[in-house]
């Protein structure tokens, strides 16, 4: 006869369901900070769309005048460029002509009549040119073969004589080629021949396997092809231009390729130098808790966690990281940054000019906001370059 199994004091099976209730709770909590983290870190790679994020208030197409919200760039200074929805497509911006606490007037430098409509909502942008055509300069369209295909570019040749010096122009992340159509002026004047590429996934480029961004672990592959096309139709030596993630780009260029004996320079625009950095911030502006941050960044260099966020190889943001690899580069840098950047911040760009003092010229801007320095204060933005070119006599008439 079996004896009968003593009753769990009240105690002892409130313990129990307590121990099992913080467990699961405990096990919920990890998952959900392990799904959390792995979509932040799906967001990194994701090639980006353009978010209309400004609202419109209204135009007035006598005076020729746009009325925007305020924001931190509709107040900025200088030529601008805005994507509209409706039947206009996008329109370049002048001066400010008048604000307050809530919204901004600026003068329009696109002609819209009266049966003009606009969406509520738009994107305000720093491109300020939408194709090559608007320069007025000669230009040809050129494929670059890369290990994903035949990647599209813009070659805008030097005036005169033949130049045996390129630029190598690279855009940024989730924008296209027409980005870095601001710098063309100004190298064009100082008898440089200026490519534009495009690379992996940027929208114009072919898609890789995994079609999400390596953060420039592998889309510099595709700019290192873009040099070597150049070296073969005429160019010595190059000289690269990244803006945003096309400065992190051009930076795995310059410290991995092997042409790099034929490569004189690097102009870097509001770039990204250390990603951690930049991811670090951004969560912190999206209110993601630290913990999360730092398991996202970790998903993205392990293997398994790297094939569920990208489908690919994982990225080692060790070697992204230029600051910790400083002493690694051999080519002169032009760096422009704005310390009130608001999406990269200027921090790396500081340390890397302090850990290089012998390569590295930093322009440091203020106000301009990201990738916006052209914009802001185009006369220092070319003297800068200009400068830079002609002191290291990397420009033809120097």
């Amino acid at each position: 006869m079996k004896t009968p199994r003593r009753a769990a004091s009240p105690v002892l099976a409130a313990a129990r369901a307590t121990f099992t209730l913080a467990g699961a709770l405990g096990a919920a909590v990890a998952g959900a900070v392990g799904y959390l983290s792995l979509r932040v870190a799906r967001t990194a790679v994701t090639p980006a769309v353009r978010v209309a994020d400004v609202a419109v208030h209204g135009f007035d197409t006598a005076a020729q005048t746009i009325t925007l919200a305020r924001t931190p760039d509709t107040v900025l200074p200088g030529r601008y460029g805005l994507f509209t929805g409706g039947t206009e497509r996008y329109l370049k911006l002048g001066a400010v002509l008048s604000e307050d606490g809530l919204s901004v007037r600026r003068k329009l430098l696109t002609e819209v009549d009266a049966d003009t409509e606009i969406a509520p909502f738009a994107a305000f942008s720093g491109w300020y040119w939408m194709g090559p055509e608007e320069l007025h300069l000669p230009f040809t369209t050129v494929s670059v073969g890369t290990p994903v295909g035949a990647c599209p570019a813009w070659l805008f040749p030097a005036a005169g004589a033949a130049a045996d010096t390129w630029v190598i122009a690279v855009h940024g992340r989730g924008t296209t080629r027409a980005e870095v159509l601001r710098a063309v002026p100004v190298l064009h004047e100082e008898g440089l021949p200026v490519l534009c590429v495009s690379y992996r996934n940027d929208g114009e480029a072919p898609r890789s396997r995994s079609g999400h961004y390596g953060l420039g672990a592998t889309e510099w592959r595709d700019v290192d092809a873009a040099v070597a096309w150049a070296l073969r139709n005429g160019a010595r030596r190059v000289l690269l231009m990244g803006w945003s993630m096309g400065g992190a780009i051009v930076l795995q260029v310059a410290l991995n390729s092997v042409h790099a004996q034929a490569i004189a320079g690097v102009i870097l625009e509001s770039p990204v130098v250390d990603w951690r950095l930049v991811l670090g911030f951004q969560a912190q502006r999206m209110r993601v808790p630290s913990p999360v941050t730092r398991l996202a960044m970790g998903a993205l260099g392990r293997s398994w966690t790297s094939r569920m966020i990208r489908r690919g190889d994982p990225i080692s943001l060790d070697d992204l990281d230029i600051v910790s690899r400083a002493g690694e580069l051999d080519h002169p840098i032009l760096l422009l940054h704005s310390d009130d950047d608001g999406f990269v911040p200027s921090d790396a760009s500081h340390r890397l000019a302090a850990e290089r003092p012998d390569l590295v010229t930093l322009e440091s801007f203020r106000t301009a906001r990201h990738t916006k320095l052209w914009n802001y204060d185009e006369r220092r933005w070319n003297e800068a370059i200009r400068e830079w070119l002609r002191e290291r006599s990397l420009a033809p008439g120097a």
